[in-house]
């Protein structure tokens, strides 16, 4: 790992910027102002609108691509900052002016190239399952031909891409620059002065503890909770009000024994004997009495079907399989040859089939009835999916009743529960903030919390409205005790303050000592108290501290010994001797072959941003007003 560019990739820009990446004229967006556009309208991009609702959905996508990234440390509020909206829009600009440069320059997908896409993202043609690929698709709410276009257009960037990224590369003098400042040694000592050691020191006393506890009070707040009731109405409350009889089961499984029934599969084989379009007379019949004479053939034999292909099949794609076509699936063969097929008994030989490709013997290798799944075997499901769907319309009945009953009947829940036949809920601790934790309660909803802690809610103690928590989920809850937010007491809190206090009133004199010896040492030249001489290099710190690291090798060392004195926060100060300066007596040329295919990335990265900002030019974008502020917390 190039750790160099990782840890100083600012400088390394800046160096790169210097030496290699010729000066660009960047786009420089105009203000806002208006062009008589829909009010909706947030920016166009080659005259082509982007809508608020477009900008919306692109910042919905990213917190939800971070939620699941980071899981139960993801915080909304995070996120809620111009920066992130300004990010967002800045990607979809780019985008925009990278789709319409790819439409202006005709940049096209051929079928092979997007078949063979469509192929790897399931290992290969051999682990291709097309009912499995379309089911994927309706998933998202896809067609086939529609998930077409959006490759094609996906491919179509990604070949402009790489033809701009193609161009960087990191010149050798660069390469061996940076790759010998990554590699730099230096003899270094150190002396470490632990703040432990200045504890003894610091005479904390009554004043400085009330001054830091009046300072920091927000250290020592304590958030407003509250004891609560709720009733959740949802699909599982309904279900277990619901019953299905036998008698329903059995008449839904006769009406829909399709469900219920596995389809015949066929494995196939065929010899093609091929047949021009607009053949003659003659060729035709020609071809069908050498198609003909297979199938007389093949009936004597029909073992030697496999063979006799390998032999005798005009068919590239299947020859060398024996002929096999694999499984059947409807739609995939031409007709007259699926048609055909679907009549054939096991290993029975057809006569010769015509089609535009020519004269088809086909066979059945493998043949797979039908399979019905009886009534005992599929009960539980039926039952299940009958009781889903009462559940789902007595749901809609109860949730009307639900949202009137805790309105009407404000002061209490225990109405609604009666009536509905829920249960109501406890919990104490609660927060107006929801919790990330996955797996939460049910009132665990910024809307819901939001209602619950209302000043209405909290001062009257009755029922909040019926809220949509999730589809098909309906929450109403109330305050039964609440303590508002309050601030622990000083007597509380001293013990803790003078710990605090006296380590940062140690780490303060700890520094000051430091810089005294620091002083002293320059002036001197002397190694007095340092620890033994460690070679270090910035891949090899040999155990001394990363911020020190960082202070050692930018040091000036035009004159030797050097020293540095660096501030170690928790840990005290520390002072390092720098006594000799080298490079490696040999090179690691597969090292420095990574390194410059590093810089070559960094540098195709750069190039990539200013083709872009270009685009952006040429494509005229225009900000017709600024993002709103609350979009992200509009945005759920």
């Amino acid at each position: 790992m190039f750790e160099f560019i990782r840890t100083h990739q600012r400088l390394m820009q800046i160096f790169l910027a210097i030496i290699i990446v010729p000066s660009f004229a960047f786009v420089g967006i105009g203000s806002y102002k208006s062009f008589g556009d829909d009010a909706s309208t947030i920016a166009k991009i080659d005259g082509k609108p982007l809508t608020q609702q477009e900008f919306d959905n692109a910042v919905r996508n990213q917190l939800d691509n971070y939620r699941q990234r980071m899981g139960a440390q993801f915080d909304q509020k995070m996120f809620d900052t111009p920066e992130f909206k300004q990010n967002v829009l800045d990607q979809l600009i780019a985008q925009r002016a990278i789709a319409a440069e790819v439409g202006h320059s005709h940049l096209s997908i051929g079928d092979a190239q997007l078949q063979k896409a469509i192929m790897d993202m399931f290992g290969g043609p051999a682990n291709f399952d097309k009912e499995r690929y379309i089911a994927i698709l309706a998933a998202q709410g896809l067609r086939p031909e529609q998930n077409d276009a959006r490759m094609r257009q996906e491919l179509a960037l990604q070949q402009l891409a790489i033809a701009v990224e193609g161009t960087g590369f990191a010149p050798r003098t660069v390469a061996k620059t940076l790759s010998d400042i990554a590699a730099q040694e230096r003899d270094v000592q150190e002396l470490l002065l632990p703040v432990a050691d200045f504890v003894p020191q610091v005479k904390v006393t009554d004043e400085m503890v009330k001054a830091f506890y009046d300072k920091n009070s927000k250290f020592f707040e304590v958030p407003e909770q509250a004891k609560i009731e709720y009733v959740v109405l949802n699909n599982d409350a309904v279900a277990a009000q619901v019953s299905v009889t036998d008698a329903e089961v059995s008449d839904y499984y006769s009406k829909n024994v399709a469900q219920f029934t596995t389809p015949e599969t066929r494995r196939a084989s065929h010899i093609l004997i091929t047949l021009k379009k607009g053949a003659s007379a003659a060729d035709t019949a020609a071809a069908k009495a050498k198609a003909e004479a297979i199938v007389a053939e093949l009936r004597k034999t029909p073992g030697d079907f496999a063979k006799v292909a390998k032999a005798k099949s005009e068919d590239p794609g299947s020859a060398e399989q024996g002929g096999d076509l694999g499984v059947i699936e409807k739609g995939v063969l031409v007709a007259p040859v699926e048609n055909a097929i679907a009549k054939l008994k096991l290993g029975e030989i057809s006569d010769p089939v015509q089609s535009d490709f020519g004269f088809h013997v086909l066979t059945v290798t493998e043949l797979k009835p039908a399979v019905v799944k009886p009534l005992d075997v599929v009960k539980a499901d039926v039952t299940d999916l009958l009781k889903k769907q009462k559940a789902a319309k007595k749901y809609s009945e109860m949730a009307e009743a639900f949202t009137n009953t805790v309105y009407e009947q404000s002061d209490s829940l225990k109405p609604v529960a009666d009536k509905l036949g829920l249960k109501i809920e406890t919990a104490s601790n609660v927060s107006r903030n929801p919790s990330p934790a996955p797996g939460a309660a049910a009132y665990n909803n910024a809307k819901f919390l939001t209602a619950l802690f209302s000043n209405d809610s909290i001062s009257s103690k009755r029922n909040t409205e019926a809220v949509e928590t999730a589809p098909s989920t309906l929450v109403s809850g109330r305050i039964v005790e609440f303590k508002p937010a309050s601030k622990r007491p000083l007597a509380e809190v001293d013990a803790q303050i003078r710990q605090r206090v006296t380590m940062e009133e140690a780490a303060k004199l700890a520094v000051k000592a430091g810089e005294e010896k620091l002083a002293a040492f320059k002036k001197s030249g002397d190694a007095t108290g340092f620890g033994a001489a460690k070679l270090v290099s910035r891949q090899k710190p040999e155990g001394i501290n990363g911020l020190a690291m960082q202070s050692i090798m930018k040091a000036d060392t035009s004159k030797l010994p050097a020293y540095v004195g660096v501030d170690l926060p928790g840990m005290g100060y520390g002072l390092y001797r720098i006594d000799k300066v080298q490079q490696p007596a040999a090179a690691d040329e597969a090292e420095r072959k990574s390194q410059a295919e590093q810089i070559g990335n960094v540098i195709a990265q750069q190039e990539m941003a200013q083709y872009i900002e270009f685009l952006k030019q040429k494509a005229k974008v225009k900000i017709l007003k600024p993002i709103t502020t609350t979009t992200v917390t509009e945005v759920k």
